[in-house]
């Protein structure tokens, strides 16, 4: 039987949120039934990229920048031509990148999925036109999708023209994980902490690029306060980014940079969620969030910001704190938080609410087969 032959579109290839749930369904897929290609505009290096690459997945990089627009679609287009592939899996964080989607649909790939993994986009001199463009974009590129997806519903409203939001005419995929796995494991915790020099601290922990949109510059005050009330105490910042620089400089500014444990990217997070006593998540904006599902998942409580989709709240461990209140009212609200006996427990609940992997793969595999 001839192979279906899948193209899965990321506009970076790294070692996010996204990068994690495309690697758990794809490892989850029938590869005598599929053959999957990654292409990216740019691949860097992620803890993803060997166990894809084992089960037989190629990853093929566009121009290497995702500001090289015009060139990534000349690369796009050559490759769809050279390929000739049954499924594009639009994976976007921004309307104008459907454009992709309208160059497969001019080659004739038949089942175009457009994915929506954002809500809103990051801070920098350009914004306003950038958002002027993404309101054009997903007026004149959505119908060039044969199925849409989001996240979340508010991701949805993002990238969907509003006609096609309100009528939901799209679905939403939950990001799922492996549940099993995040299921709290006492011993290596104690491992971990014991390590990590942990043993008998508070750990307040975060996971997640670091950059502007996750919002730890803010999370390092946030944690300077609670230290003031609550001297025993860690930061664990698990992840890597462009703003590494700028938060170990406050950190220093501080005075808080020994209490401060810049850990780095892992194929194990969920190690790091079990040495953990509550996860922070302050992100200015999120399509879904599925770091706080896996600390839910780990046991653990969660302090978001109201950016964090309704989708996300599974567990009565969810508190949302607002962005417009000060670091001193995040730093007593978290202090208030009372442990979780059960850390066990909640794995299941997530699990009951749709967010398990092997669900979400078999649903994502029904998308890539259909047509």
């Amino acid at each position: 039987m001839q192979k279906r032959k899948i193209c899965i579109y990321c506009e970076t290839w790294e070692s996010g949120g996204i990068e994690s749930f495309l690697a758990n369904v794809i490892q989850r897929l029938d590869m005598h039934q599929l053959s999957v290609d990654i292409v990216a505009a740019s691949l860097k290096d992620s803890v993803f990229t060997q166990s894809l690459e084992q089960i037989g997945v190629r990853f093929r990089e566009l121009s290497g920048s995702t500001r090289k627009m015009c060139r990534n679609l000349m690369m796009f287009r050559r490759l769809i031509a050279e390929q000739h592939y049954d499924v594009l899996h639009l994976n976007i964080y921004q309307a104008l990148s459907m454009c992709y989607a309208r160059e497969a649909e001019k080659a004739g790939v038949p089942v175009r999925i457009i994915h929506s993994h954002n809500t809103a986009l990051r801070k920098s001199v350009t914004r306003p036109i950038k958002i002027v463009i993404h309101e054009v974009s997903k007026r004149w590129l959505a119908g060039n999708g044969t199925k849409l997806l989001a996240c979340s519903s508010d991701a949805a409203q993002f990238m969907f023209p509003k006609k096609i939001a309100l009528s939901r005419c799209f679905s939403v995929v939950p990001n799922g994980i492996e549940t099993e796995r995040f299921r709290f494991n006492q011993e290596k915790r104690h491992a971990f902490r014991t390590q990590w020099g942990l043993q008998g601290k508070l750990v307040v922990g975060n996971i997640g690029r670091l950059c502007y949109q996750k919002n730890q510059t803010f999370l390092l005050d946030v944690f300077s306060r609670l230290q003031s009330r609550q001297p025993n105490s860690k930061l664990l910042l698990v992840g890597a980014g462009d703003e590494e620089h700028i938060l170990r400089d406050k950190a220093k500014r501080l005075k808080i940079e020994k209490d401060v444990l810049f850990y780095g990217t892992t194929s194990t997070p969920e190690e790091t969620l079990w040495a953990m006593d509550v996860f922070v998540f302050p992100s200015l904006f999120e399509g879904l969030g599925i770091v706080a599902i896996e600390a839910q998942t780990a046991g653990l409580p969660v302090f978001c910001s109201e950016a964090i989709p309704k989708e996300a709240y599974v567990t009565e461990q969810m508190h949302q704190i607002p962005l417009s209140e000060d670091a001193e009212n995040w730093a007593k609200q978290i202090l208030e938080w009372q442990p979780i006996q059960d850390r066990i427990e909640p794995m299941f609940k997530v699990r009951q609410a749709g967010f398990d992997i092997a669900d979400v793969a078999r649903q994502m595999a029904d998308y890539y087969l259909e047509g």
